[in-house]
């Protein structure tokens, strides 16, 4: 349970630190406006910035994120989700991904950003 609880602090810590740095210079990102923008209310985004509730669900998060300009899937990892979408890929194939994600886990990230371009460019 603390671990969830840590994921949840930087979540809102993160969510109210883009707001507030877009906020200084548009108000348009007012708490108020933000939420109103993403399909909830004020007092609940308040609550998500306070660590008050649990993490709002995929949908909202990718309305926060698209919303602050920041990265769907770095949105909902600090939530300590996956989007549906690769949750749907890893189902498919739950031990290969296993597999690789633990093998993955020590690289350093110019090693796999190197990996991740080869996947992506490569001629299968």
């Amino acid at each position: 349970m603390k671990q969830s609880a840590a994921k949840v602090s930087r979540l809102g810590d993160h969510i109210r630190g883009l707001r507030e740095k877009r906020a200084d210079f548009d108000k348009a990102f007012s708490l108020r406006q933000v939420a109103i923008r993403c399909g909830v209310t004020p007092a609940y985004l308040s609550r998500v910035e306070r660590d008050e509730v649990p993490p709002p669900g995929e949908e909202t998060l990718v309305k926060l994120a698209d919303e602050l300009g920041e990265n769907r899937d770095v949105m909902l990892a600090l939530a300590g989700k996956i989007s549906s979408d690769l949750r749907a890929v890893i189902l498919g194939r739950p031990q290969l991904f296993a597999e690789l994600i633990r093998a993955l886990k020590s690289m350093p990230d110019n090693a796999l950003l190197r990996i991740v371009r080869e996947v992506r460019d490569g001629d299968w």
